[in-house]
């Protein structure tokens, strides 16, 4: 059948066997058969295999016979409808399936490789719901007459949407009770519901051309949250949700940054599209629309736009026109403003009298204000969620009564010891806002009272470290602000705190050496209440999120160097050495653990890191292996660090799998990482070809310095090597290290921040 993407390798009963697998998005259909390789040509597949008669093949349809001749056997397939060409699959291996049905009767099976079959109950549960759940919500039957999810190895992707045949890494699909943390558990949710809500909005609905491929993956985002909210509850997925729109928006304010829509010219460009804005700022727009329109407007119209466009095609612009028609709200021209100019703005927040003023401009991290203009759906409270005000900003500025929003009691004035102003509720809105120092204290003691929403503590956080970074308020605020959280025990809002605290931590290393100790000794303080709640040890009946609290913070503890914790992850490492089942170190506490290890290895004592690579050998479980190899590179000792780096390239380590050793470098190792990669610059090139992989290398080596010196160095290294394949990268790589060296700068003249931090210090718990 012409040419297979992947030639994959698996084991079977101790040898290595081959399977092959399609992966035909987004213009590798043609190297397979003659065909009109675009979106826009659906046409019906009916196709034939010759396979060795022992193996199993699937593909899109069910298959109609098989006809065995010796050692190969012909295996015919249903037609299929209309449909394109990317989505067309087959896979050819040896696998075990298990199954169950829909409600409708629909089959869905999950196939693994022989032996793990367990391992994917979890996916099938989650696949059931999820197309039962989205047969109703687009008022449209699951197009096909069956449903394939399928474990490959060794696949690049994350997962692929082919119609009815879904392939996935196996740390996609997989999860085993034993060896899995809660956080894979809910990555395999998120991407099962993902992959099938893709099977109405792109496959039975597909976009006219890769222009409008946010669109697709945006909505899949954004639907796989909904769905999986509903199936899981107590998981509190939406405010989960938030981790998009923060790397949307962190993403989003680098100058080098692109539109949503990007036109496409050639299939050779999609590569690069596929990021954090198609994916995460194109989620974080429709929640903003669906916020907007309200949530039954918003499901009919959609129920609508899939009836109008089923096995056909759409644009961006078509879905707008049927929103509009069904609501009679300006969508078309709102959400322009939001897909076809790069960037968002923050909105200035300033109390005059009884009237709130309002400015908008657009938010760049190298602290300069872009051109772009919005139409920003706004909404606001006083003092209480009871009453709020929605409204359109559409132009530079405007200003609305306190009263219009405000519970009678907070009327008189939008400030004062127990009132509070909140814009953006819940952070629908894909905006920062920049309160003034009146409207900002009203906010702290909410923070410190408990007032506010879940989402709405973390809006502040996020804002707030932001407009840090871009030098349009003080880390001493922003430290003073971080203390209002040392109450917080949930674990979405601490998610959120955390990753600040160590955005900190690494900042104040390279500005304040002199101060570094203290704060990092502030930030341990922030967390240690927490901490101390969840412990090192499982409780009985504790929640999906108190699990995936204790394995966040014990990691940021032993990332800012809290040597209790440290001490007590290497005692349980060695007990988890002798036995692997032991209860005193389950999945989700090893990483922390394996981090504790790292800390204390160095060339001349480098016993655990031989034990984690032991581990690393011993295990087939692909979570488990990633979680050390995000390890490895963790190590103060550059030495070992090289090391790590070193056995990435060997054929011990899967390609797809270098992101998690790129991921963990150590601050200290640093200098000797992108000293390495200029030494193996060649190979990694030959060895990593797809763009974004080989982006990875780029972002991870020359993302964490900090000096206009070293920006300089990587440029010049670049200036004869860069492709268009990492240009991209390669820019918001250098403008991260030139916003951190103005962000060191400004952090140097901050008058008060030592006598803050030794302030904060000194409060009681």
């Amino acid at each position: 059948m012409g040419v297979f993407r992947h030639n994959c390798k698996y084991e079977y009963k101790g040898e290595s066997r081959n399977m092959a697998v399609t992966q035909f998005e987004a213009a590798d259909a043609r190297r397979c058969f003659p065909c009109w390789d675009e979106p826009a040509f659906k046409a019906k597949f009916k196709l034939t295999l010759e396979v060795p008669s022992e193996l199993v093949a699937l593909s899109n349809m069910p298959v109609v016979k098989e006809t065995v001749h010796g050692p190969l056997k012909t295996v015919y397939y249903e037609e299929s409808p209309l449909m394109s060409t990317y989505l067309v699959a087959t896979v050819i291996g040896l696998f075990d399936y298990i199954e169950s049905s829909t409600l409708e009767g629909t089959k869905v099976r999950v196939y693994t490789q022989v032996g793990k079959t367990s391992q994917g109950k979890f996916a099938l549960d989650v696949g059931v719901k999820s197309l039962d759940l989205y047969k109703d919500y687009f008022a449209t039957p699951y197009p096909l007459p069956k449903l394939d999810m399928i474990a490959i190895p060794d696949f690049a992707a994350g997962a692929m949407e082919n119609y009815g045949l879904v392939t996935y890494r196996e740390s996609a699909l997989l999860y085993d009770e034993q060896l899995s943390s809660a956080s894979n558990k809910q990555q395999v949710a998120i991407t099962v519901a993902h992959e099938l809500a893709h099977q109405w909005f792109g496959n039975l609905v597909t976009m006219e051309w890769w222009t409008h491929l946010w669109l697709n993956e945006g909505f899949a985002s954004w639907v796989s949250y909904l769905a999986v909210e509903s199936i899981f509850p107590e998981w509190n997925n939406w405010t989960q949700f938030l981790d998009e729109t923060t790397s949307g928006l962190r993403l989003d304010a680098l100058a080098e940054s692109h539109p949503i829509e990007v036109e496409v010219n050639h299939a050779s460009e999609i590569d690069a599209i596929f990021d954090s804005i198609s994916y995460d700022k194109g989620a974080s727009v429709i929640r903003m629309l669906q916020s907007y329109l309200g949530a039954d407007r918003f499901q009919k119209a959609l129920a609508s736009y899939i009836k109008k466009y089923a096995y056909s095609n759409a644009k961006t612009e078509d879905l707008w026109a049927v929103l509009e028609e069904e609501t009679g709200e300006p969508v078309k021209d709102l959400m322009t403003t939001w897909t076809k100019q790069q960037g968002y703005p923050v909105i200035f927040a300033k109390l005059n009298g009884q009237y709130l003023e309002l400015e908008q401009a657009q938010f760049l991290s190298d602290g300069s204000s872009g051109t772009g203009m919005w139409i920003v759906p706004m909404t606001s409270c006083c003092g209480s969620y009871d009453v709020n005000k929605k409204f359109l900003l559409k132009g530079k500025t405007d200003k609305i009564h306190i009263k219009d929003f405000a519970a009678s009691q907070s009327a008189d004035r939008g400030t004062g010891q127990n009132s509070w102003i909140k814009l953006n509720i819940d952070q629908t809105g894909f905006y920062r806002v920049k309160y003034d120092e009146e409207l900002a204290a009203g906010l702290e003691n909410a923070v410190k009272a408990k007032k506010l929403s879940l989402m709405d503590m973390i809006g502040i956080v996020e804002d707030s470290y932001a407009l840090s970074v871009a030098c349009k308020q003080t880390l001493t605020s922003l430290l003073r602000l971080l203390n209002a959280y040392r109450h917080e025990s949930d674990y979405t809002v601490l998610s959120h705190v955390t990753s600040v605290c160590l955005g900190v931590n690494k900042i104040s290393t390279d500005a304040t050496p002199d101060l570094s100790r203290e704060i990092k000794q502030l930030l341990i303080k922030l967390l240690l209440l927490a901490a101390k709640r969840v412990g090192w040890d499982p409780k009985d009946g504790e929640s999906h999120l108190d699990v995936m609290l204790r394995s966040l913070l014990l990691i940021a503890l032993v990332k800012l160097g809290h040597d209790e914790t440290i001490t007590e992850g290497i005692r349980r490492f060695h007990i988890f050495i002798e036995n692997r089942k032991s209860p005193l170190l389950p999945p989700d506490n090893r990483k922390a653990a394996y981090l504790a290890v790292m800390r204390t290895v160095s060339t001349s004592s480098r016993a655990g890191y031989d034990a984690l690579l032991k581990i690393y050998r011993e295990t087939s479980e692909a979570q488990e292996k990633s979680r050390i190899l995000g390890s490895l590179s963790s190590c103060p000792d550059k030495d070992i660090v090289v090391e790590a780096l070193d056995f990435m390239l060997t054929d011990e380590v899967r390609n797809q799998d270098a992101f998690y050793v790129l991921g963990g470098i150590s601050l200290e190792g640093r200098e000797v990482a992108w000293a390495w990669l200029k030494e193996n610059w060649d190979h990694v090139v030959k060895t990593w070809p797809s763009s974004s992989l080989i982006s990875d290398f780029v972002n991870s080596t020359v993302s964490p310095f900090a000096s206009e010196e070293k920006a300089a160095e990587v440029s010049e290294f670049f200036a004869t090597r860069v492709k268009p394949s990492f240009e991209r990268a390669l820019k918001q790589s250098l403008e991260k290290v030139r916003i951190s060296a103005r962000w060191i700068e400004s952090i140097k003249n901050e008058p008060s921040l030592a006598q803050t931090v030794h302030q904060l210090l000194l409060e009681e718990l």
